[in-house]
């Protein structure tokens, strides 16, 4: 006879209010970005060797059941990594005659 149980996501947030799948260091976002983009549970189980398919079906199942709280994280998620991205880029600006001459150096080994 099979027992049918509720099973909790296997979801966790971190101190910071980061949510990781499966036990692991792989983020929901990570997990939820690339399915959006079109990958199967299967690709992601891939991309991801820390995550088993299971999990990644499991966190793909509770997205779809509660979308919107979902998609609310998610967009927090990314305006946090957009001013973090930000803020980086301020302390440590891209010298850009470095970059250039970094270029033609690359540019002229590739015609030797």
């Amino acid at each position: 006879m099979i027992v049918i149980e509720k099973e909790a996501a296997p979801l966790t947030m971190t101190p910071e209010g980061v949510v990781r799948v499966g036990g692991t260091r792989v983020s929901l976002e990570t997990v939820l970005w690339t399915f959006l983009e079109g990958a199967t549970a299967e690709e992601i189980a891939l991309r991801y060797p820390a995550l088993s398919l299971s999990d990644v079906y499991a966190t793909i199942a509770f997205y779809l059941r509660h979308r919107s709280e979902v998609d609310g994280y998610l967009t927090t998620r990314r305006t946090e990594m957009e001013r973090d991205c930000a803020e980086v880029a301020r302390e440590f600006p891209v010298r850009t005659e470095v970059r250039e001459r970094l270029l033609a150096r690359l540019e002229r080994q590739d015609r030797s």
